[in-house]
């Protein structure tokens, strides 16, 4: 019976890697499988193929938040062939409304669907897509990752351009190792600390800088 399932895992835990070794388990039986790939990840260009650091590939469809993907799977196996599996790729881009067009895919098509991404955001918060997968998909597994501290990383930070910790800004800002840390939750939380530390020395230092400017004349004397 075709089911949902959602690889969550942090960065660097190797979700492009074990997608591309599970489709190409379904291909060495004589199975075609179809491969998504958000358009909003611009880490290898605009290429529609999934990679991943350890040299392994394979193409992919390319949609964007405004994409139907049930209808893009009918399209493709009205134009090629039969398909036995989904793959999504950076599932956290999913939007709500996609997620549950894979849930007909898996309801009413009987094609199994496997997506694999981040379940949270630089600041601790579920991805909108994440959330749902979380709902609705019947396999939940975790890809497991380590933190640069030796435990298991369950948390992204988010550097900013001189490499410091940031919390703040959009949620949704594609990058890789020189732009996000894999780390666990005390890791995390450390970073945060860091982060409110620094800006409260910064608001301090332009409070008091103020402070001790001295008054401009309201004209000559």
């Amino acid at each position: 019976m075709a089911k949902l399932h959602f690889y969550y895992g942090g960065m660097n835990s190797g979700k492009s890697t074990t997608l591309l070794q599970s489709a190409r388990n379904y291909e060495e039986q004589d199975m075609h499988v179809l491969a998504f790939k958000p358009r909003i990840d611009t880490r290898e260009g605009s290429e529609a193929f999934i990679r991943s650091r350890i040299g392994l590939s394979m193409p992919a469809l390319l949609f964007t938040a405004h994409d139907n993907l049930e209808h893009m799977v009918e399209q493709y196996v009205k134009d090629n062939q039969r398909i036995s599996a989904v793959f999504v790729d950076e599932a956290q881009f999913l939007t709500p409304t996609q997620v549950m067009q894979l849930c007909e895919l898996v309801d009413f098509r009987g094609v199994p669907v496997l997506a694999y991404g981040l379940r949270t955001d630089f600041q601790g918060q579920l991805f909108p897509g994440s959330a749902i997968l979380l709902a609705q998909a019947e396999m939940l597994v975790e890809i497991k990752g380590i933190c640069r501290c030796g435990k298991k990383s369950t948390h992204v930070v988010r550097l900013d351009d001189n490499g410091q910790p940031e919390f703040s800004g959009e949620q949704i800002v594609v990058g890789g190792n020189d732009r996000y840390l894999a780390v666990c939750r005390r890791c995390h939380a450390a970073a945060l600390r860091q982060y409110v530390l620094r800006l409260r020395t910064k608001i301090e230092v332009e409070t008091h800088g103020s402070e001790n400017t001295p008054a401009q004349a309201d004209g000559p004397q």
